[in-house]
Formats: structure tokens, sequence, C-alpha cells
């Protein structure tokens, strides 16, 4: 039996990011593709059956879920763990791949069980990896199992374009999917029961002071909630390119000083708020050079807030400060909605029995909502889910500092183990 600490050092090498610190691992690098392989033997030397369907998401199977093995099993259909094995540039070590080792981690305690008779199962159980959960390489996030769930359009995610002009066609296709056969896929949809995701928590829910003792540490474990809407969008500037030595700049139609203006404006407008967050995380001028005044300049806003009309709002509002930031400049703005997800809540029968489970194993494990987006807020719209947060000493996440100590991260399997019994 392996734990979900050595599970973990043993990817710990994997895709590590020497210019920016932490990891980089975005889908079908070398690096992402090292962790399918390294997830495939793993799940394999457990006895599951590993396959990818047609979206490139991975599934390991402890049984099928129409094998017949009982009538109860076909009805209420398998249950699903697993998380993502990508990361953002210069990532953590936890997200994303804690929830992929634990599940294979519970699985071990689970067959156990099973054979000392102490667990009667009555369902298929499977281990699920989402591709491109994160989106750093094709800008929307949660791209395998939007298109599992018919959240996107298989055409428009078949088009999106890496950094290197390569399409998400030209990828998958080398990578022994057919682009042809993308999209909801029903037949996997039916076989899910209910899917719970166990994800390190990416902020500081579990060591605020209503939940911390009297050392000021925080429960291990919490319930999720409900995931704030989000959404990505892209403003396109455009101005004058020009020479940067001979161009007076009283002559100047520069949108690299539009965007910068824009970037205040988001922070302004969001911190105006409640509950708002919105975010510049990237700044692309084109052509990029030194001693050039940039002809375009690509900025992409994250804005997030539980109620759906006020991200609305928020970003109408932010569109029309870029326009006129980028007419006192001589230039043009076009805003790009990339992706959006609204708030999601989840399952409230499956969120109960992950609370009285949980309770068993961590007494006082709160139940969260959390701002970060997930496979399981996608999903759904189409099955049962719910998720698991394991606390994240710092609160800082998609950053080299997000940590989990080894006692909470085998607290976060206990629990999970829990939480799966009581549902197979």
């Amino acid at each position: 039996m392996n734990t979900v600490n050595n599970l973990m050092t043993a990817i710990e090498d994997t895709g590590r990011d020497e210019r920016r610190g932490g990891y980089s691992r975005p889908v079908y690098s070398s690096a992402e593709l090292d962790l399918r392989e390294w997830f495939t033997i793993e799940a394999q030397q457990r006895g599951l059956a590993v396959e990818q369907d047609h979206n490139g998401i991975l599934w390991a199977w402890w049984d099928m879920p129409d094998d017949g093995r009982s009538l109860e099993q076909t009805r209420r259909g398998a249950l699903v763990t697993g998380s993502h094995l990508d990361s953002v540039p210069g990532g953590g070590a936890f997200d994303g791949p804690l929830g992929v080792a634990s599940a294979l981690a519970a699985v071990d305690v689970l067959k156990s069980r099973e054979q000392d008779g102490s667990l009667q199962r009555n369902r298929a159980l499977a281990v699920a990896v989402f591709p491109e959960e994160e989106g750093s390489r094709f800008g929307v996030a949660c791209l395998g199992s939007r298109l599992l769930a018919g959240a996107i359009e298989p055409e428009k995610a078949l088009s999106l374009r890496d950094a290197d002009g390569n399409t998400f066609a030209d990828i998958a296709r080398a990578n022994g999917l057919n682009p042809d056969l993308m999209g909801r896929d029903e037949q996997v949809l039916a076989r899910i029961g209910d899917f719970v995701e166990l994800h390190v928590e990416q902020g500081r829910g579990l060591n605020t002071e209503e939940f911390t003792d009297h050392a000021g540490r925080g429960p291990a474990v919490a319930v999720a909630s409900s995931i704030l809407g989000h959404g990505r969008w892209r403003f396109s500037i455009s101005g004058q390119g020009n020479h940067a030595g001979t161009t007076l700049m009283s002559d100047r139609a520069d949108p690299m000083v539009a965007a910068a203006q824009l970037v205040l404006a988001v922070r302004k407008t969001a911190a105006a708020q409640s509950d708002a967050r919105a975010t510049i995380g990237r700044v692309e001028p084109v052509p990029g050079g030194t001693n050039v005044i940039a002809s375009r300049v690509d900025v992409w806003m994250d804005v997030r807030h539980p109620d759906d009309a006020v991200t609305a709002m928020l970003v109408e509002k932010i569109h029309g400060q870029a326009q006129k930031v980028a007419a006192l400049e001589g230039c043009t703005v076009q805003l790009t909605e990339e992706s959006y997800s609204g708030t999601v809540h989840f399952d409230s029968a499956l969120q109960r029995s992950l609370e009285q489970s949980t309770a068993r194993t961590v007494p006082g494990a709160p139940v969260l909502a959390t701002g970060a987006g997930h496979d399981a807020g996608v999903l759904a719209a189409s099955v049962p889910t719910g998720m698991l947060f394991v606390r994240n000493p710092s609160g800082i996440s998609h950053s080299p500092e997000e940590y989990v100590e080894d006692d909470d991260a085998r607290l976060g399997v206990d629990a999970l183990v829990d939480a799966l019994q009581d549902l197979l």
C-alpha cells in the first residue's frame, strides 16, 4: 500500500520550472504526459482498467459500471473521484495532483477493506484525470470536462490556439485523439452516478479565526458548498505601431499606455464591489520589441463574484472604462469572452453525505464556498458532484508557495476513503 505522500514524492521532480519556480505542466507537454503515464502505471498496479475517452479524459476503473455486477450498481451509476495533473505556469505541487494521488491511495484502503469484509461494495469505482483544467495552454479552463459535459462547442474548443500557434485539434490529434469524436459524451456521462473531487484548498478558509484552535491551526479538511461564478475575457487594444526613438510622445497612439490604465481600473472597480475579485494576469504586446511602440496589446482579465448578475455588471463597467482610456490614447478596444461558468451550488444530498462522513474523520470540518474553478463545478450540471478541500497553511495557491502538510494529506485521504465507502 502506497501512501499519498509517497505518491506525491514520486512526481516531485516532474515539470519543475527553473525560471519561474514551482511547476509548469501544461496539457500534453512532456511533463503532463509523463504524469499521465505515471498515473496509468499506478492505476494498473492496483488492478484498475485504464482507458482514455474521446475527450482525452483518463478513466481507471475498479469494475465497469455496466459489467453486470448488480442491478443496484447499474441503476446508481459508478462512483468517480479524481482531479487533474496539469498546472498553471510556475504553479504549486498540490493543485490537481493531490486529488489524483489521494484517489489512488484511497483505492488501496478500499481494496483492503473489501478483502477483509469491512466494505460491501455494490457500485463500480473510477479514478478520473481531466486534461487542461487550468487552461494554461489553450486559454479555457476545465476544457476536458467542458467538452464531456457539452459546456463548450467542439468547434470552438478545437480552434483554440496555444502560444506557438498550434490548434487544440492539432495537439489532440498528435496525442491519439480523433477531433471529429470530441464533444458531449452521453455514454460516459451515463456511467457516472456521483463525482467527488478532493483538492487542496486554494485560499485561507480553513485558517480563518472562525475555525482555528488555540494554536492557530485550522481543521485539515472541509466540505465544499459552492463555486463562485467566474470567467475569462480578453481585451484587444489596438493603436499605431511605431519606432520608439523617432516618434514624439505627442504623436503616439500607444495601446500599452491604455492597457496600463485598464489594469488600474480593474483593480479599483473590483475593490469597490463587495465579494468581487478581478485580476489582470496576462498582458501581451504585439510585436513585443523593447524599442517598438506596440501596435496591439492583448490583456486577459479574470472576474469572479457569487452573483452572476454582478459579474456581468462588473465586466460591462470595466469594458466601458477600457473604451474611455483607449479613446484618450487614440486607440480602439475589442472585448472577447473566452469562457464563463456561473455560480455552482453542489448537489445537496451528496454534500450532506460528505459532511456526515467527514465529521467522523475530522470533527468540526466546516463547509466552505470557494472562488476557484474545478472540473466538479463543470460536471455539476450533468451529474451530482461534491468536493473536499485539504488545508493549505499559507492559503497561497497558483504559486510555488502552495503547501499541504503530510499529516493533513493523510487525513484528507482518510476523509475521502470514508466518504467513498459511504457512497459505495
